[in-house]
């Protein structure tokens, strides 16, 4: 049975996850004052719960030749429930679209996109996001550049 609660334990397996996933699982267990064994348990315990969602490598879009960062405003023309989980399915099969929100207020979504230079962002603005269904407006902002990228949540820093 997965657990819920989380102590400090759990907390400090997660904020040093958070900071270096890839970690061994002896360092980790040194790192948060605990034996390796229940250590991993917690962390099994911790993925099952659904905190831990998954490890991933922070790549350089710019280094592998995605220049272009954009965040688009999108309206629909329809805001019934089917509707929206609609734009998502159709969302979720544009690998362009690196983040989706929902929002509330006279937007209904905000989409990042990457691409390689303009010319790949615009054929996907007017071939696959514009001219979708319920859609009734895209307003973009394409971006000049990033001085904060932080992954996670606002955890306590880890211990060293």
């Amino acid at each position: 049975m997965a657990r819920v609660k989380l102590d400090a334990v759990d907390m400090k397996i997660l904020a040093n996850l958070q900071d270096d996933g890839r970690m061994t699982n002896v360092d980790l267990a040194e790192r948060v004052g605990i034996t390796a064994p229940p250590c991993l348990r917690r962390v099994r315990a911790l993925e099952e719960s659904g905190f831990i969602r998954g490890y991933h490598a922070d790549l350089n879009q710019e280094a592998l030749g995605f220049g272009i960062t954009v965040f688009a405003l999108v309206s629909l023309r329809s805001q019934a429930d089917a509707d929206l989980q609609t734009f998502e399915k159709q969302v979720a099969g544009w690998p362009l679209v690196r983040e989706c929100f929902m929002l509330n207020g006279e937007i209904d979504f905000i989409l990042k996109i990457v691409a390689r230079d303009l010319a790949e962002f615009q054929r996907f603005l007017t071939s696959d996001l514009t001219p979708s269904a319920n859609v009734e407006s895209v307003k973009t902002s394409l971006t000049i550049r990033s001085s904060k990228r932080v992954p996670g949540v606002p955890l306590p820093p880890p211990q060293k």
